[in-house]
């Protein structure tokens, strides 16, 4: 079973589009995009993706990414 990273459409058009690409080219993760995941205050505010359920949010779409990788790093689905 590969980790899932959930995005929202508006948080790809504030910048985690590079975030997602990266991603969906990694064959050991599972991404999705939805057309909301009802985080509207912190998708305008930060970029952001749910991970296993959980958020991780950064200012970059490079922070992004890496923050997403140490999260799946330090939370093993097994």
């Amino acid at each position: 079973m590969n980790p899932l990273v959930e995005f929202c459409i508006s948080n790809l058009a504030m910048g985690s589009q590079e975030t997602y690409d990266v991603l969906e080219n990694d064959p050991n993760i599972d991404v999705l995009e939805y057309g909301c995941l009802s985080y509207c205050t912190m998708c305008s505010e930060k970029l952001y993706a749910l991970v296993n359920g959980d958020m991780v949010e950064a200012d970059t779409p490079e922070e992004l990414t890496k923050k997403i990788y140490e999260y799946i790093k330090d939370n093993p689905l097994f």
